[in-house]
């Protein structure tokens, strides 16, 4: 009879509680030298509701890898240094993400460091075995904002479709719609978002607990994540309808997120009920057993010298970031763009301004040439830091819920600048005082147009993990269309940006340290 090898042979108590204290030593030694990103996202957890379930992610994954701990005891830990590979991967990873002030990514990033160093340590055959529990931690990052607006627009399209499907007459002007018995707007709470979220991460779970098959698990999952999507615009229908029959009296204050809340507790009683008609829970778990070639690592006497080059490894890039964050901000003389084609200097002619936080410099100048009036705002960002990013969620055109102004549609589109087509953010802005305003908004970095957010973040932040220049302006120009028509205000900013692109673009060059 054979001797097991002995990559598969059972461990003794003292060989894993060695290898349990040094890896749980490792991880809180990483969790120490990131913890500026762990940090970030217990703020985030700590102040929306949204994300609040990222406080109980590590107990719950902690729970399921006891919960298969008489399979993962029987498996050797073994140090694999092909979990470095990975490390580093996420290390470069993380650099990018902090150079770019990308939170969501940095922390995307330290969750798969975690899950690097437990495959350096314990080895591939134990990450295998516990593959949904390290998995599962990815969940503690708070990620999702981005779908807000997509998901604002699903919720209007649907509540309107039905208003109309229903006989109710609409008129609808972006996200905010009126009928016979009064006004509304679809808002960031309205998104769903909140209902998305808490869908995802308890019908994966669910998924995980309740079913065997790996098919069965994906196509729960994916339910989990296309029934709230359609909870949540039949959830605003209803609202809408219950004000609307009850003369404005329902569903305006308190009970309008009460009942949001109960029927989207309801609609996910419904979906697990459904899904416990498969449930495969009384069935053992499946083997998660690599070949042997695969499991093989490492003796174990080698745990310590690679948890050392495994945490040498990861420190290396928070140095080299707290030494790009030392560096001191390069010289700024105040933003200054010569009037050019005609274009004089003028009063401002509104009220709105744009939110743009943090701008190391602003101007903020109306021209007027033969009856047109443009508003031009510059914000420059020196270098990228946080809460100086020249691409920062908290930019925006106006708040939410803003007493005076309303936006009434945004999108990326394509226009004639000089003769050629460049992409810019385009808006429409509506004020209480019945002022109309067309909005165009790009970035200009190192003298190239860019509108792409992703772009934007992932050009400065090579330009500043490089030490090259990583400063950007953002510019923006805006022209009343209320008396003249969409038409000629598109006219009129290709006209102004035609004309004072040359002025505007060596302003960059103006407050260039370099």
């Amino acid at each position: 009879m054979s001797a097991l090898p002995d990559s598969l042979m059972a461990p003794s108590r003292s060989g894993w509680l060695r290898a349990g204290a040094l890896t749980l030593g490792a991880l809180l030694l990483l969790t120490a030298m990131f913890w500026s990103t762990f940090h970030s996202m217990v703020e985030v957890w700590e102040r929306s509701e949204t994300f609040a379930h990222g406080y109980i992610i590590f107990p719950i994954s902690i729970w399921l890898i006891w919960r298969r701990w008489d399979v993962l005891s029987q498996i050797s830990p073994r140090p694999d240094l092909r979990g470095l590979i990975l490390l580093g991967l996420a290390g470069m990873g993380w650099l990018l993400a902090d150079a770019g002030s990308v939170n969501v990514v940095a922390q995307y990033a330290y969750i798969v460091m975690l899950i690097a160093v437990v495959w350096s340590l314990l080895g591939v055959q134990f990450v295998w075995a516990a593959f949904f529990p390290l998995m599962f931690l990815l969940f503690a990052v708070p990620m999702g904002e981005f779908l807000i607006q997509p998901l604002m627009g699903v919720t209007a399209d649907f509540t309107v479709a039905m208003l109309q499907a229903t006989g109710i007459p609409v008129y609808r002007e972006g996200l905010f719609f009126s009928i016979p018995s009064g006004d509304w707007s679809v808002v960031e709470g309205c998104s769903g978002l909140r209902y998305l979220i808490a869908s995802i991460t308890l019908g994966v779970l669910y998924a995980y607990l309740t079913f065997r098959s790996w098919k069965r698990r994906l196509l729960f999952s994916i339910a989990a994540m296309i029934v709230p999507v359609f909870a949540n615009s039949g959830r605003a229908y209803m609202i809408v309808m219950i004000a609307h029959l009850s003369d404005m009296k329902l569903a305006l204050g308190v009970d309008h997120y009460i009942y949001g809340w109960v029927f989207f507790g309801i609609v996910m009683l419904l979906l697990f009920w459904i899904g416990s008609f498969w449930r495969e829970d009384d069935q053992p778990e499946p083997e998660h057993v690599l070949p042997i070639s695969a499991a093989a690592g490492m003796r174990t006497h080698a745990m310590l010298p690679v948890m050392l080059v495994t945490l040498l490894t990861a420190g290396l890039w928070p140095l080299y970031a707290g030494w790009l964050n030392a560096r001191p901000l390069p010289a700024m003389p105040e933003l200054q763009t010569e009037a050019q084609g005609g274009w004089q200097p003028a009063e401002v002619f509104t009220t709105w301004a744009p939110h743009w936080i943090g701008a190391d410099r602003q101007m903020r100048q109306s021209y007027t040439q033969a009856g047109r009036n443009v508003l031009l705002e510059l914000n420059y960002y020196a270098t990228q830091r946080q809460g100086a990013e020249l691409v920062n969620s908290q930019n925006y055109m106006i708040r939410q819920k803003d007493p005076e102004w309303s936006n009434v549609g945004e999108a990326i589109v394509t226009v004639q600048i000089n003769g050629l087509s460049q992409q810019v953010r385009q808006a429409r802005m509506r004020g209480r005082n019945g002022q109309r305003l067309l909005v165009w908004q790009w970035n200009l970095i190192n003298q190239r147009p860019v509108v792409n957010d992703h772009m934007a973040k992932l050009n400065l932040a090579f330009d500043r993990v490089r030490m090259k220049r990583d400063d950007g302006l953002s510019v923006l120009i805006a022209t009343p269309y209320e008396e003249v028509g969409l038409d000629a205000a598109t006219a009129t900013l290709s006209r102004f940006a035609t004309d004072m692109g040359g002025a505007i673009g060596r302003t960059l060059d103006q407050v260039d340290g370099q």
